[in-house]
């Protein structure tokens, strides 16, 4: 190690005093300058160096170089009289030279600093994720996008085999055969779907000395397309259900020119798309004014208003509502009613009223479908209450089946032959009109002597309620109450009376929800379908074990009502030769939302049996000739070896 001696402590002895201390090869002697406050007289203090103002009494034999940063010309001169002759002077230009050197090279690291600092930001601010290794395949680069991706840490993975990070990279493959791979779909362990390309790292000579990947997440994509095939699918339907519409329908753009309409629209004016299509919306208009144009105008729908349309001049009532998306009107869309027809309607509800009621009194406990062990139950519980003068409370989800059974049950007991009386507790109208005659004679009084069934009673108010409480007293009808809600809740908070509560919960039955009888389903689909292929003329003869079992799989929030919904549906968009459901027919809602059978264990797990079977059997096939098997699974010789290893493959 060689003895310095530095004068000088100014800035450029500062830089040279740090760069020979770090080199580790010099021992400094002493510092020495006249300025006892000089920079470098505080740094060599700091590194146990001595510092002085006089240099004279540091000169001697074991001295091995002096090194001249006072930038005094006449010093040099002094040195060489003073020094050993084995000494080596150093004079301040050299010195110079050296601080410059220095303080360039510093600002070329500084330089080199600040680009690795802007490509480290440049990486960690892209969408993809990227990834580098070296030759042996650990990584020397990991950004933050791959970090997210692969829900791991990066400053935990530098260093480590990619294998143990990303298993099927394919970075070691790249490396061997330096080829590039792009567009390359991976599933993470993270479930995270991904498409990836892999290029090698080479020199200039054609050395391969790593490789990397760029991969991006196409979970969102997967979502977007499978978002839009959703939305092709729902135009579809829309469009289908616009040209089979009872209801005359007509849209014209923003500026009132017509767009579209329906055969509804052809049968009640006359007119045809030729006379519609690209022509103003006031084509159809026989006496009064466009309400389209009107609506245009207001941006506000109109409803009621009465028009006569068409060659005919049919009379009918128009409401126009405006298209608006974005807060951009975009059009307005109308739909047009025959009064002629809607008053053949009219008298047709009426006549059908009577019928339902009719029909209603018929239903039994046969019309309730299901073998399972808890509709049973349900079931024995409803027949022993109908016998049983006891008001009864029917509890379970929306679409259980509650009117069911309390029809069953009315046409079971005594008052058979009276009257049931159906009160939606929901309808502001239907509950008015429980108590009050204004209209028509109150429900309550037309169920005297039979039925009286009030369907969600959780929702009555708390006037009603009391009202309730005192007809209860009279025992003029029997009632039957329905809810989907907690009334206990209900009571708790102050919106359902307890004395109300006891008096309706002396009998609760509780109808368990479809998800709960899964093996009834089949049941009621050959139930429905008798009915339904009636109702819409089709000839289907059954379901298709893969349709049967996606909707069995379903959880079906909407009970049995909205299974009986989707098999309507399904039906309606059949093709008229089709005889089977199959699973392609079904709702995509439905068969998405359906839960698939998954294997056991993870799917780590999961993929390292199959890959240990899949080597298994290759090697097997080979006669255990590694080379063979590794060409054969399009992996290197290396790979295969490290993967019996890890996998345990019995060779």
């Amino acid at each position: 190690m060689q003895n310095i001696l530095l004068l000088g402590a100014g800035r450029g002895g500062t830089a040279i005093l740090r760069l020979l201390n770090n080199l580790g090869n010099f021992s400094f002697t002493a510092v020495i300058d006249e300025n006892p406050l000089a920079p470098a007289m505080a740094v060599a203090k700091e590194l146990g160096i001595p510092t002085d103002t006089h240099w004279e009494t540091y000169i001697s034999p074991d001295l091995d170089i002096i090194i001249d940063a006072t930038g005094d010309s006449n010093l040099f001169t002094r040195l060489l009289e003073k020094r050993d002759r084995s000494t080596v002077v150093i004079p301040g230009e050299i010195a110079s030279i050296l601080v410059q050197l220095i303080e360039e090279k510093n600002r070329s690291f500084q330089l080199m600093d600040a680009q690795r600092q802007i490509q480290r930001i440049i990486f960690d601010s892209m969408d993809e994720g990227i990834i580098s290794v070296d030759q042996d395949g650990k990584i020397t680069f990991f950004n933050e996008r791959a970090a997210k991706l692969t829900n791991v840490k990066k400053e935990k993975v530098l260093g480590k085999p990619i294998h143990e990070v990303i298993p099927h990279s394919r970075l070691l493959q790249v490396i061997e055969t330096g080829r590039s791979e792009s567009n390359q779909q991976l599933t993470l362990e993270s479930g995270t779907k991904i498409v990836t390309s892999r290029f090698p790292l080479t020199t200039g000579d054609g050395q391969r000395i790593g490789a990397f990947a760029v991969f991006k997440d196409i979970s969102e994509i997967q979502q977007m397309a499978e978002d839009l095939t959703n939305l092709r699918e729902i135009q579809m339907m829309l469009e289908a259900i616009i040209q089979s519409s009872d209801d005359a329908i007509s849209v014209v753009d923003e500026n009132g020119v017509g767009l579209l309409i329906n055969p509804a629209y052809t049968r009640i004016t006359g007119l045809e798309e030729k006379d519609i299509i690209g022509k103003p919306a006031e084509a159809d208009i026989m006496n009064g004014e466009s309400i389209h144009r009107q609506v245009l105008e207001t941006r506000k729908p109109v409803r009621g208003k009465q028009l006569q349309v068409g060659k005919d001049r049919k009379e009918v009532i128009v409401n126009v509502a405006p298209v608006i998306v974005n807060n951009r009107l975009k059009g307005s869309v109308g739909v047009i009613h025959d009064v002629t027809e809607m008053r053949t309607m009219m008298k047709e509800l009426d006549r059908a009223r009577l019928l339902i009621r009719s029909l209603e009194s018929n239903l039994s406990f046969e019309d309730i479908i299901g073998q399972s062990d808890k509709i049973q139950f349900a079931k024995d519980q409803a027949k022993l209450a109908a016998g049983v003068p006891v008001t009864i409370l029917l509890r379970g989800e929306t679409g259980v089946g509650k009117d069911l059974f309390a029809h069953a049950i009315h046409r079971k007991s005594e008052r058979k032959h009276n009257k049931f009386i159906r009160v939606n507790c929901s309808s502001q109208e239907a509950t008015d009109q429980l108590f009050d005659g204004s209209k028509q004679e109150p429900f309550i009084s037309q169920a005297s002597g039979g039925t009286l069934f009030l369907d969600e009673i959780g929702e009555l108010s708390i006037e009603h309620q009391r009202k309730l409480l005192k007809e209860l007293s009279n025992d003029k009808f029997r009632l039957i109450a329905s809810t989907s809600d907690q009334l206990e809740k209900s009571m708790r908070d102050g919106h359902f009376l307890e004395e109300l509560y006891f008096q309706v919960n002396k009998m609760p039955i509780y109808i368990p929800p479809l998800r709960e009888r899964i093996e009834d389903i089949s049941l009621i689909l050959d139930h429905a379908l008798v009915r339904l292929n009636k109702e819409f003329g089709k000839q289907v003869d059954g379901f298709s074990s893969r349709a049967l079992k996606a909707l069995e799989s379903y959880d079906w929030p909407g009970n049995v009502r909205e299974l009986e919904n989707v098999i309507s549906r399904t039906l309606i968009f059949m093709n008229a030769n089709d005889r089977l459901v199959e699973e392609r027919h079904l709702p995509l809602t439905t068969i998405r939302k359906s839960k698939p059978e998954l294997p056991d264990g993870s799917l780590s797990d999961l993929v390292e049996e199959y890959e240990r079977k899949l080597i298994q059997d290759t090697l097997a096939s080979f006669k255990g000739n590694k080379t063979e098997a590794a060409k054969k699974l399009n992996i290197s010789l290396r790979t295969l070896y490290y993967k019996i290893e890890k996998l345990g493959v019995e060779e």
